[in-house]
């Protein structure tokens, strides 16, 4: 199955929808929240994510999805977008990344999603469940949501990028916002093929830090 995101953007940076076609990267921007769920016994056992895509993406993504042409799209309309996104998102680890007690913590299949169409842009919700319960009881974790490849940039919001569901008593957490791109890397990466998702790996080591981050820590 064909990568929404990749064939979506594809076909925007080909019609040039808008006033410029998009460049090769980033394809599409997303503003994101993330919200860290926290069990009874204070381990984390999810990731909320709120996605609002750009308006490139939104209006080519949703065209022919307003079945009963009431000039709105409805949950239910978007469905198979949500599905064929999900679905396709576990490819890339749902740009979703966690670290507690000095190792990578894997997710399972997201347990709830949808998206919404929100003034003409479209945003993606979904939990994403931890594999097993992790407790950072005295300790500390490190949550990212970035596209290494930088096919997809991502963006914290200003207002509650990352908050706390069910956290214990005294936890915090510090949002660590990416630096901005020199312009000679960005004219090069925007110079990449429309088709080519991957990009070399001189170029990989600066976009790897282009990383949305928060650090959450627990007394």
């Amino acid at each position: 199955m064909k990568n929404p995101i990749r064939s979506v953007l594809l076909a925007v940076a080909l019609t040039g929808i808008g006033t410029v076609a998009a460049p090769a990267h980033p394809h599409v921007w997303v503003d994101a929240k993330s919200e860290v769920v926290f069990d009874k016994e204070g381990r984390i056992t999810a990731i909320r994510q709120v996605w609002r895509f750009d308006d490139a993406y939104s209006a080519f993504a949703s065209q022919g999805l307003d079945t009963d042409g009431d000039g709105k799209l409805s949950v239910r309309e978007l469905k198979p977008l949500a599905d064929l996104n999900v679905e396709s998102l576990k490819e890339f680890g749902y740009f979703t990344f966690l670290m507690a007690g000095g190792k990578d913590r894997d997710f399972g299949k997201p347990t709830e999603y949808w998206i919404q169409d929100d003034g003409g842009l479209l945003t993606l919700y979904f939990t994403l469940p931890t594999a097993e319960p992790i407790p950072i009881k005295g300790g500390q974790a490190a949550l990212d949501v970035y596209d290494p490849t930088y096919y997809v940039d991502f963006a914290f919001v200003d207002d509650g990028p990352v908050t706390l569901d069910g956290a214990p008593a005294g936890c915090t957490v510090d949002v660590i916002r990416p630096k901005e791109l020199d312009p000679a890397t960005a004219a090069t990466l925007a110079e990449i093929p429309a088709d080519q998702r991957d990009i070399p790996q001189d170029l990989m080591a600066v976009t790897s830090e282009l990383t949305n981050g928060a650090t959450l820590k627990c007394p």
